[in-house]
């Protein structure tokens, strides 16, 4: 995996940001972090009420993402008998879009007292992305659930062993679908929490740019929505290609595409990170470089175990050491807040004007 180490120059400007506290960003929330990616259920849709989430984020986390995840899981007896398969790599079984998971979240949202609410950061997930209709779904669930909602996703185009298993086949970044519901997206004020694999699985050096470019051209062509590269493009089986880091610099120096952020959730994401000294440095330094465009999240689905979910920020630690206070504010902190606030203000200002209207 080819990180680049920080230059001379480079690490010396850190260690000077890093010794002043007047560089720490300030937020309103206080905690360890924000949780920008956390599944409420699962591939089953079983998981955990919002008021068990609550108990587990304690006072250490603030504030978080609250979503599904828009595919159902089919269990098929001819495959897999009486064995009840809950995730994606349990069944050759198809998966399938399961559009009810919006009410349900929408419903345990909305079973918490006001001033719990505030702490949740709702996202809508059950749609297709490949189908043209897929932003008509966002917008009747806005206008169902008016007040609840402040994002889509985390949704997936190009993602290892579950595009292939989709009914219906897979998503695609060219697809005009996925460019209507972005458009969409941007003219709510809806965060966007986008899973796309940064290359294919097993891919060569000379095809890495494959899916990149095509991702590139996506996001480029929507300035006006906030999105979120979910897991910086990684996965279980995508791992960082050569160029890895040099595509995520090429993103966030172009100022075409300072609409793009990036989110470092799951712990197959975290082991490539602090897998030694040099990746750590190396990513360090593209965070500290731009601090505002990252986010923590977990990417833990239903968790119950406190222990469990504190582990991602746990293994983080090494990377927390290297960040100057102001980059590690903001992205465990002040990026979420920012963001979420924002969609918070502009959701509710399109429902004020077109929810009535819609009924």
């Amino acid at each position: 995996m080819a990180y680049l180490a920080p230059t001379l120059a480079a690490a010396a400007a850190i260690s000077l940001m890093a010794g002043s506290a007047a560089q720490a960003q300030s937020c309103a929330t206080k905690g360890d972090f924000n949780d920008s990616h956390l599944h409420m259920t699962n591939y089953v849709q079983e998981g955990v009420t919002p008021a068990k989430l609550l108990e587990i984020m304690g006072d250490r986390v603030p504030r978080a993402t609250l979503f599904g995840i828009p595919l159902q899981q089919e269990w098929s007896h001819t495959l897999t008998g009486d064995f009840a398969p809950t995730y994606y790599l349990e069944s050759d079984a198809p998966l399938y879009y399961y559009s009810f998971t919006d009410a349900v979240i929408a419903e345990a949202f909305l079973a918490l007292p006001p001033a719990k609410r505030a702490r949740f950061d709702p996202m809508i997930t059950g749609f297709n992305p490949a189908d043209m209709y897929a932003a008509d779904h966002v917008r009747r669930v806005l206008t169902t659930y008016p007040g609840v909602f402040e994002g889509i996703g985390e949704f997936s185009i190009h993602k290892e062993f579950v595009s292939s298993k989709t009914a219906g086949g897979p998503a695609s970044l060219m697809d005009p679908a996925l460019d209507r519901l972005l458009e969409f997206a941007g003219e709510v004020g809806l965060v966007v929490i986008l899973h796309n694999d940064i290359v294919m699985p097993f891919t060569k050096k000379d095809k890495e740019r494959g899916y990149f470019e095509q991702a590139k051209a996506v996001l480029a062509r929507h300035p006006n929505t906030t999105i979120i590269w979910a897991h910086t493009g990684l996965g279980r089986i995508v791992q960082p290609p050569s160029q890895h880091l040099q595509f995520l610099e090429e993103i966030l120096s172009d100022p075409k595409l300072k609409h793009v952020n990036f989110d470092i959730s799951w712990d197959e994401v975290a082991k490539y990170i602090v897998r030694n000294d040099q990746t750590i440095a190396a990513t360090a330094d593209l965070l500290n470089r731009h601090p505002t465009r990252f986010l923590l999240g977990t990417d833990w689905v239903g968790p119950t175990d406190p222990v469990k979910y504190f582990s991602l920020y746990d293994t983080y630690k090494p990377l927390w050491a290297k960040l100057t206070p102001e980059a590690s504010a903001n992205v465990r902190l002040c990026n979420h807040e920012r963001l979420f606030d924002q969609a918070r203000t502009r959701v509710r200002a399109w429902e004020k004007t077109n929810v009535a209207a819609a009924k």
